[in-house]
């Protein structure tokens, strides 16, 4: 019982990080504080994926996300001039934010709504293996058979890294 009380308790902090970082992304006037916020914000995704034992995605998550996207999204603010105030408010603000409450109604109501069904534990064989296995042989080709994609994506990214820096640079 008190497992069970433990986990619900980090879950509602985790979802309200999580939620209260992304509603701070899109209201705060700083580019740099919304893109650390960001950080929070996939982080706090991250933990949820954890805490429904999709440990593959919790650190694909980590990896891509924050590791990847938002790191580059920081570079690429830190990069632009004037950083302070080019976040400015527009008329469209309200009606964003508007929106963006609506869907979390829409989308907390689908959540209260739906039938939870978790796995039971003793699954048939073929079926247990999907869910076992299934990250390690991912991983398995992800390092082993396609290591080549893994290296071009990462060559394209530098190149955009270096493309980037030498467009905003001083001349």
């Amino acid at each position: 019982m008190a497992d069970s009380l433990f986990e619900e308790i980090v879950f509602w902090v985790l979802a309200a990080t999580t939620v209260g970082a992304a509603l701070l992304v899109v209201h705060v006037q700083s580019l740099f504080r919304a893109a650390l916020l960001l950080i929070v914000s996939f982080l706090g995704v991250a933990g949820i994926f954890v805490m429904a034992n999709a440990e593959f995605l919790a650190v694909a998550q980590v990896l891509i996300y924050v590791g990847g996207i938002a790191v580059l999204v920081i570079f690429a603010v830190m990069l632009t001039r004037d950083v302070e105030h080019s976040n400015l408010g527009t008329p469209v603000q309200p009606v964003a934010l508007m929106l963006a409450v609506v869907l979390l109604g829409a989308l907390t109501y689908a959540v209260v709504q739906a039938e939870w069904n978790l796995l039971p534990d003793d699954l048939p064989g073929p079926l247990a293996a999907v869910f076992v296995e299934t990250p390690a042989q991912l991983g398995r080709l992800l390092v082993r058979d396609y290591v080549l994609a893994f290296e071009i994506a990462g060559a394209f990214l530098l190149a955009a890294v270096i493309g980037a820096l030498s467009l905003v640079r001083e001349r």
